[in-house]
């Protein structure tokens, strides 16, 4: 009952309140309308006690002159006349009809016109007057309208002031557009404020996979929900926590989770918004985020893309100049941990350059925790797929294992790009879901281009491109290291006039021998060439170009070279690549070109003796691939029979080949 009762009570005040929220503010526009008005009203009443006389011209006045009807001619500012009749004028019928029935007095002008040059006009009146021997007076006024004066002075001046009145009020407002809006707000934080009444619906339930990072981030969460239970045991909450990873990974994502399951204000903002072309910005913008943060603690920042303004301080500044971007990181570096106390502020921070970072800003009691954020492996990619099928109308019993193994090396944002693909592709083809085979038709959309399939190849580049196709696909089947094979084709897609799919094993350490075999594999398609046609193409350009890189890695990197040893020229802080010099020597670098060129044509002769041996077999091949041009793991079952190493060979499932 007392419920109810307060609740009646309440009702007639917000009534109340509402009534006179209806009711017109007071506005300062008001005053200046009816200063407006009333400088018009004097304007438009203040032309003198009479109506306007009727109008006439110099040419008929002359003839009222010499007719002896005028009395007198005022002369006003000097190119008006108003002229007054005589008592015998007013009573002739021509001004009577002119006139009208407006009342003629002695005050009252009958007639007035405008003249041009007023001597002309003088010497006019002077001639008629004499040569009619008439008595007519001639005065001179002056007239003028003080407020129609005042008010052309001031509106100049009035206009003035209002436009700047205007753009100050724009300018300070801060929610003014354009680009001027911002002027007095220049140094303010531009972070975007989230709390736990606003839209972010993200909770860890939305990334998968990342098991070890979520564990991490979610302590972070944990102690912001119920800080007595780490302070009780002496325990201080952590500065800050860096997001570390390849791009696509999930670093943002998991910010965002933590927006939605921390339930304290989170400031989000990007490493750029810092920067601004004016001196002193960039640190007054970071001392008003933490101000900020300060007031509504417990709380987060989040700094997306910090390698914008964390990157490691030159140790000299050859410019001269001031360096913006370094104040705005010895004022962010203060901030994270100086003489200011920063309760219960933590800082969460994303970059995929880590190796620039300032070493200050990698400290303990900045970044206390590095989390690295990696690539998702099998089980990963799995619980990725779940996550972004969700919303997908896909056929029943979708393996999504399968699904998994067929994205090695694929980020949750690759992977997300695979599944809106494969919608896309099934609503192409006009299906009522998605299957196994859009979504393989995706993942070959992604990984080697859109299909060209009116791209215009001669018959001879055709069978070119099979019998290197072919030999890429025989050397891998017949090496016991090399990537099982998934699909060969010699459809034209992206840049590419052929692609041969691989399905790498996920290792975690690389052999030698295993590096052997990759390349090798990598140079079967030139090596075809070579064996069939005795001649060779630039369509080896990309194979080239891979091997290249891994037998520079076996030698410069990781040191599995006889020859060059157990050194690495490899530079994780990655200053190396500023440097004018060579870590090694010129005698060196001729070791390290003559032991790469040996490791290549080293596999390229082995890439040939394999074909060679198998050529009957690779011909056959290749005449499947002209026939069909798009072959699978099973027609290379059929030719070259089972691989001795299916054992150690990741399970394949069966790939469906599209129906004709």
């Amino acid at each position: 009952m007392a419920n109810n009762t307060d609740n009646s009570e309440k009702k007639p005040q917000d009534e109340g309140n509402k009534n006179k929220d209806l009711k017109p503010k007071f506005s300062p526009y008001w005053i200046y309308a009816m200063i407006i008005f009333a400088f018009i009203a004097i304007n438009y009443f203040g032309s003198g006690g009479w109506s306007d006389p009727a109008k006439t011209t110099p040419a008929e006045f002359q003839e009222f002159l010499k007719d002896g009807d005028v009395e007198r001619v005022v002369i006003v500012n000097k190119n008006k006349a108003r002229v007054f009749l005589t008592e015998e004028g007013k009573a002739k019928e021509v001004h009577i009809r002119k006139v009208g029935n407006q009342p003629l007095t002695s005050n009252t002008p009958a007639y007035q016109f405008e003249f041009g040059d007023l001597q002309n006009f003088e010497n006019e009146l002077r001639k008629t007057k004499e040569e009619h021997n008439l008595t007519t007076t001639v005065v001179y006024d002056t007239e003028s309208n003080m407020w129609g004066d005042i008010l052309i002075t001031l509106l100049p001046f009035a206009i003035i002031i209002a436009i700047w009145i205007f753009i100050m009020r724009r300018m300070s407002s801060g929610a003014g557009g354009g680009p001027g809006g911002q002027i007095f707000n220049i140094g303010k934080s531009k972070a975007r404020l989230f709390d736990q009444n606003t839209d972010v619906k993200v909770s860890f339930k939305d990334v998968a996979g990342l098991e070890g990072a979520k564990e991490e981030i979610q302590e972070i969460v944990d102690f912001l929900k119920t800080p007595e239970k780490y302070t009780a045991l002496g325990g201080k909450i952590p500065k800050g926590a860096l997001l570390v990873g390849p791009p696509g990974t999930g670093k943002t994502l998991l910010a965002k989770a933590v927006a939605g399951e921390a339930k304290v204000p989170f400031f989000s903002l990007s490493g750029s918004d810092f920067v601004e072309m004016f001196v002193g910005v960039g640190a007054s913008r970071v001392r008003d985020l933490f101000k900020q943060a300060k007031e509504k603690s417990p709380s987060i920042i989040f700094i997306d893309e910090i390698d914008a303004i964390g990157r490691a301080r030159g140790k000299s500044n050859f410019s001269g100049s001031n360096d913006e971007r370094e104040n705005t990181l010895n004022q962010l570096l203060t901030e994270m941990d100086g003489f200011g106390s920063n309760a219960n502020v933590i800082v969460l921070a994303a970059t995929n350059r880590a190796d620039v970072l300032d070493k200050a800003l990698m400290r303990a009691g900045r970044f206390d925790r590095q989390i690295y954020v990696d690539l998702p492996d099998l089980r990963e990619r799995r619980e990725i797929f779940e996550v972004h099928l969700r919303p997908i109308k896909k056929e029943e019993n979708l393996d999504l294992e399968f699904l998994a193994k067929q994205t090695p090396g694929f980020s949750g944002a690759d992977i997300a790009n695979v599944c809106n693909e494969a919608a896309l592709i099934a609503a192409r083809k006009g299906n009522k879901a998605v299957g196994k085979q859009d979504f393989l038709d995706a993942v070959d959309r992604i990984i080697g281009g859109l299909e060209k399939k009116n791209k215009i190849i001669t018959p001879e580049e055709k069978k070119a491109i099979a019998f290197h196709e072919a030999g890429h696909a025989t050397v891998s089947w017949m090496l016991e290291h090399a990537a099982p094979l998934v699909k060969v084709t010699i459809v034209p897609r992206g840049q590419s006039l052929g692609a041969a799919w691989y399905l790498p094993e996920e290792r975690l350490i690389v052999r030698p021998e295993q590096m052997l075999d990759e390349m090798c594999a990598t140079l079967g398609g030139r090596a075809a060439e070579k064996v069939i046609f005795d001649k060779i193409s630039t369509g080896a350009l990309s194979d080239l170009e891979k091997v290249t890189k891994q037998a520079r890695a076996m030698v410069t990197v990781y040191g599995l070279n006889d020859k060059i040893g157990n050194l690495t020229y490899y530079d994780s802080s990655g200053q190396s690549e500023y440097n004018f010099t060579k870590p090694y020597s010129e005698k060196t670098a001729e070791s390290i070109d003559k032991e790469i060129s040996n490791l290549i044509e080293s596999q390229y002769k082995r890439a040939i003796d394999l074909l060679e041996k198998h050529k009957d077999k690779l011909i056959e091949l290749a005449n499947v691939l002209l026939e069909k041009e798009v072959i699978f793991k099973d027609n290379l079952e059929t030719i070259f029979g089972k691989r001795d190493f299916d054992d150690r060979d990741v399970v394949l499932d069966k790939i469906d080949q599209p129906e004709e």
